[in-house]
């Protein structure tokens, strides 16, 4: 109710501004906001050697630094996860680079990893109370060349595997510059196996062992899915995020801001999304657990996603069009049997 008052204010903004604005609400409300989450039973899953109170999640970029951790574990998420972030802070791209398309309901961003470098995110974590499912998105600088892009997520792994519950690989933002070349051929090879090399060192050296998992484009064919599914199961990644934004322009043609350089997320990335999770679970089965992210705006969208071969799912433009509300809704078809009141 209160997001339906609000929305109208906050449309009426920039959308980066109405973003930090949030951003800031959430940061300050922190448990008061327990008192609003949807009170449904779910069944716990165990995914990755993690239990999940619920299957669904925050997805990473709505909170880069991990600045509202506290406030959006309020609303009633099963996990969260934060991010991306870079070894070293970086601006992102010029502003205007975050535009609505409410005719789709659909987003198209450019903000090319702004955050406040892995250090800012690492003492965020430490100050918040939240003790719950915590997911850590990372990248690479825009200015670290290519050919060093593995030592920049190794960079970004030290500094984050002690406080996050799984480690996300972000290879596959539209708005870095190349970035998406890492999805393929020998650099895909090499960076899985430098990963998987220091996982397993930080794991004897902290005496726990934290899951990593690679988070792919929508924008892939049959023939790259196959492939990328093939390394991920041969070097024993523990999950896959599917997807991330896409440079397509299917469903928003002719829409103001459609033009925009950037990725698109929301309603029309959802069939193409589900399209890839079905193909990954095609190929790999239950071997490798699938989160599904991209175009969920009601819970039979998540549950299409779940049906599909996801085992968690994850909104953020979802969340921005419908608020709150959208958490209940996705939870009370996911965990059938449970107490909506």
């Amino acid at each position: 109710m209160l997001y339906c008052l609000a929305r109208p204010i906050l449309f009426a903004l920039d959308p980066e501004t109405a973003h930090d604005l949030t951003l800031e609400a959430l940061a300050r409300a922190g448990d008061l906001l327990r008192f609003a989450a949807p009170r449904i039973t779910c069944t716990p899953r165990t995914v990755m050697g993690l239990t999940f109170p619920n299957p669904l999640g925050l997805a990473a970029g709505l909170d880069k630094n991990g600045e509202a951790i506290d406030g959006f574990a309020a609303l009633g998420f099963g996990f969260l996860e934060i991010g991306t972030v870079t070894p070293r802070p970086q601006p992102g791209n010029p502003r205007p680079r975050l535009f609505r398309l409410p005719e789709a309901q659909a987003l198209i961003n450019r903000m090319g990893f702004n955050n406040q470098g892995v250090d800012a995110l690492v003492e965020n974590v430490k100050r918040a109370r939240y003790q719950g499912v915590l997911g850590i998105n990372i990248g690479k600088n825009f200015d670290t060349p290519m050919a060093r892009a593995v030592e920049d997520y190794l960079i970004c792994l030290r500094k984050v595997y002690p406080y996050a519950s799984y480690i996300t690989v972000n290879i596959s933002s539209p708005n870095t510059r190349n970035l998406r070349d890492l999805q393929g051929g020998e650099e895909l090879n090499a960076l899985l196996a430098a990963l998987k090399a220091e996982q397993a060192r930080l794991a004897d050296t902290h005496g726990r062992y934290v899951p990593v998992v690679l988070k792919i484009a929508p924008d892939l064919d049959a023939e790259q899915i196959a492939i990328i599914a093939d390394r991920l199961a041969a070097h024993r990644i523990d999950g896959v995020i599917a997807t991330n934004t896409t440079t397509s322009r299917e469903g928003v043609s002719g829409l103001r801001h459609s033009e925009e350089a950037g990725g698109l997320s929301g309603a029309p990335l959802r069939d193409k999304a589900t399209a890839v999770i079905r193909s990954l679970h095609a190929r790999l089965g239950n071997a490798l657990p699938i989160i599904g992210v991209g175009g969920i705006l009601s819970g039979s969208d998540a549950q299409e996603k779940i049906e599909a071969g996801a085992q968690l799912v994850q909104i953020y433009t979802g969340l921005v069009y419908r608020g709150p509300a959208l958490i209940r809704e996705i939870l009370e078809t996911l965990c059938r049997g449970g107490d909506p009141s």
